[in-house]
């Protein structure tokens, strides 16, 4: 059976726990679990699965590395580096990118054990040409921000308000503000739209977000174990509660979509094996906003602008055109 650096990818977020076999579920299984999925320290089995990428699934491949070089071009461009304190007291670091004249400011949040330059390189050069700044956040317990967990964005969306507060503070509310994440990010900027956010928030764009731990993990669980999710599910709540005081359904952004106000870009591929696209049109559906749907066919996690560059920036240009200058609905 071909394993596929995707697959591989996936399986390693999770093999961690598996002892003794599928059948072994136990509490060293669930401890395992969360600790790959929400502890700082990258788990060693997930480091050698991305050395072992290399010539598997080429074309998958080649836009990873394209990420990787122009990755690193982002990060020595010579952005300015901002700190700030979170809700909870945590550092947290982004990078400023800023020009006088431009019409909006886009706040990015990155994905899960990933790094804002690697996510968001390819959209960079987009966004610089057509009036955006920029506010790379990294994601807290990520990189160099503080954290000892993460909250597969359920925690995150106080980091996202705080990242809000930032920018209007230094822009001094002059500007339109756009949220745009991808993966754990996408999910982080949809659940802060359960926010009452500031009016001059006027759009998300979510690409491959899905809608809560609980059904990620599920998802994961099932296609890469073979296991029912029921098996454990009390004890990773438990467990989750216990982390990050949280149990893994406690907000989602199917809850955050029926409140929200702010229009949302989604975007999602069909091939994507880590979030299911029909995650997507589950948080489309539950959408009570304006929204706009662009679903890439053939599509990995993540690369849908690498694979469509043409369609996601003319629906992306509509949507600022749309929604810069807009009223926003109570």
């Amino acid at each position: 059976m071909k394993i596929t650096a995707k697959k591989l990818l996936v399986s390693a977020a999770i093999v961690g726990g598996v002892v003794g076999g599928a059948a072994a579920v136990s509490y060293a299984l669930t401890k395992n679990f969360l600790k790959v999925a929400l502890n700082r320290e990258e788990p060693k089995l997930y480091k050698v699965a991305k050395e072992r990428i290399s010539g598997m699934d080429n074309a998958v491949n080649d836009i990873l590395k394209l990420a990787e070089e122009e990755g690193k071009k982002l990060e020595e461009s010579g952005l300015e580096t901002i700190e700030i304190t979170a809700h909870d007291g945590a550092k947290l670091i982004g990078h400023w990118y800023y020009k006088e004249g431009n019409k909006r400011t886009i706040i990015a949040m990155h994905g899960w054990r990933s790094s804002w330059a690697r996510d968001f390189c390819m959209a960079s050069k987009f966004w610089y040409e057509n009036g955006c700044n920029v506010l790379y956040a990294e994601q807290r317990a990520q990189n160099n921000s503080g954290g000892e967990y993460m909250g597969f964005g359920m925690i995150e969306r106080f980091d996202c308000l705080d990242w809000i507060n930032w920018a209007n503070q230094k822009l001094n509310f002059s500007l339109p503000i756009y949220l745009n994440g991808l993966s754990m990010g996408a999910s982080t900027v949809l659940m802060a739209a359960g926010f009452d956010l500031p009016k001059n928030v006027k759009g998300i764009t979510a690409d491959c977000a899905f809608t809560s731990p609980k059904a990620i993990w599920r998802h994961v669980v099932k296609n890469n174990m073979n296991i029912s999710y029921s098996i454990f599910s009390p004890a990773i709540d438990e467990l989750c509660k216990k982390t990050i005081n949280m149990k893994s359904d406690e907000y989602t952004t199917l809850k955050a979509m029926e409140t929200n106000k702010v229009p949302v870009f989604f975007v999602h591929g069909t091939d994507d094996s880590f979030v299911p696209v029909e995650m997507t049109y589950e948080n489309y559906k539950a959408c009570k906003a304006p929204k706009r749907l662009f679903i890439v066919p053939g599509a990995e996690h993540g690369m849908s602008y690498a694979l469509d560059k043409d369609g996601y920036e003319k629906i992306a240009k509509q949507f600022w055109a749309d929604f810069d200058n807009a009223e926003r609905e109570n």
